[in-house]
């Protein structure tokens, strides 16, 4: 069976978002096995230079690498990525499934991941131009994943 690891900063601490991501791990648990990974994020002082900024994303990405496991093929949400519309999303991890047990999605903190970090993946995916909550993007990987799954065994899913 397929095995998706998400490895994301930060911690949910809003209960109608951690129902939502158990919401969907519980749907996708026909489909996969699901393990995501929080790991911690750094704090983000309210005046931010350069350096700092860079000491921070470069902790977090650190951190996230030694979380990603061998032969995995490894994709990063960043706002550079590719977008998929959801066919399309659909056909590529039915694709990379054909040759991939194990598929690692990585979401970074509030300042990003590190260009080392983002280059050593197999692919970057964006799901909009805009910025959301890290949070957020965590309940949409889990939806668009989940459809995936409905529109490759072509059940119905409206919502």
């Amino acid at each position: 069976m397929l095995h998706i690891d998400i490895i994301c900063v930060g911690k949910l601490k809003e209960n109608y978002l951690k129902d939502a991501i158990l919401e969907y791990s519980k749907r996708l648990s026909k489909y996969c096995i699901l393990n995501i990974t929080e790991l911690q994020d750094e704090k983000v002082p309210s005046i931010l230079d350069e350096a700092e900024k860079q000491k921070i994303i470069n902790k977090e990405s650190s951190n996230i690498a030694l979380h990603i496991k061998e032969k995995s093929y490894v994709i990063a949400l960043d706002l550079n990525g590719k977008q998929y519309f959801s066919e399309e999303f659909a056909q590529k991890m039915q694709d990379l499934t054909l040759l991939n047990s194990h598929i690692t999605f990585l979401i970074g903190g509030t300042l990003g991941m590190s260009k080392e970090l983002l280059q050593s993946c197999n692919e970057l995916i964006s799901f909009s131009k805009m910025t959301f909550p890290h949070q957020l993007i965590r309940i949409f990987l889990l939806e668009q994943l989940f459809r995936s799954f409905k529109i490759q065994n072509n059940e119905t899913y409206h919502h």
